[in-house]
């Protein structure tokens, strides 16, 4: 409701002010590719931190996966800018098409949503790219291991403390869970059919889910509205 999106925005603007928010990376209005410092970007959308606090940013439209250190220095971890596809490989090889959400194992592996080849990509610390579940460009939502799972829009991303991943499918209204051993299942939603209530009720239908983070609804909730998705009282009470 109006009154309930009011209240979070208050909430989050007392939290706000006690904080003071810096340019940790690029130059405001200004879109690139150049690495170093301060670096830029070109829509960066997705972001992940590793133990070492190395933050990795999917640079969207540069089809790129950047690294940038608690020194600030920005580098291209994977893939070439202004250069799609799906193509494995290490670092610049590599090839993305519409990167969004990220996530980070202890081991320091990154877990990249393909969006538009509609996989999940996983780099090593060296920069090494595999396709880690589904098949490029293979659009469906079958579960199963490797590449014989399917995927429609994979947007956002998160890692538990087991290592198993959860992606919001978002083409397919579901959230599915792929497990270290590569096997992919749904555990919420139903595939293809979202349908959004204005009650508060237990309803797992959902809109075009975007962004995932275990036992943090507000996070969905924002992830969400950012999105331009619907947002209403379910959505903040989802939880895996």
């Amino acid at each position: 409701t109006l009154l309930s999106l009011a209240a979070f925005a208050v909430g989050a603007r007392s939290m706000a002010e006690n904080y003071s928010i810096t340019t940790f990376a690029g130059t405001p209005n200004v879109s690139g590719a150049a690495e170093g410092t301060p670096g830029s970007f070109r829509n960066p959308y997705g972001i992940t931190i590793d133990a070492a606090k190395n933050l990795y940013v999917s640079d969207t439209l540069n089809n790129t996966i950047r690294k940038i250190t608690p020194a600030r220095v920005v580098s291209t971890l994977a893939g070439t800018a202004g250069l799609f596809g799906s193509a494995d490989g290490a670092g610049s090889s590599a090839r993305f098409n519409f990167p969004i959400g990220l996530a980070v194992d202890t081991g320091g592996n990154v877990y990249v949503a393909d969006a538009k080849n509609s996989v999940i990509r996983r780099i090593t610390l060296a920069g090494v790219v595999s396709t880690f579940a589904g098949a490029p460009s293979q659009f469906g939502a079958t579960d199963g291991a490797g590449s014989a799972a399917r995927f429609f829009l994979p947007y956002g991303l998160a890692m538990d403390a087991d290592g198993n991943l959860y992606v919001a499918d978002s083409g397919n209204h579901v959230i599915r869970k792929i497990t270290p051993a590569s096997e992919l299942r749904k555990i919420s939603g139903s595939v293809n059919r979202a349908r959004p209530r204005k009650s508060c009720s237990s309803y797992k239908r959902m809109q075009m889910p975007s962004a995932t983070r275990p036992h943090r609804p507000a996070r969905w909730l924002a992830a969400a509205w950012l999105m331009g998705s619907t947002i209403n009282c379910s959505t903040l009470l989802r939880q895996l």
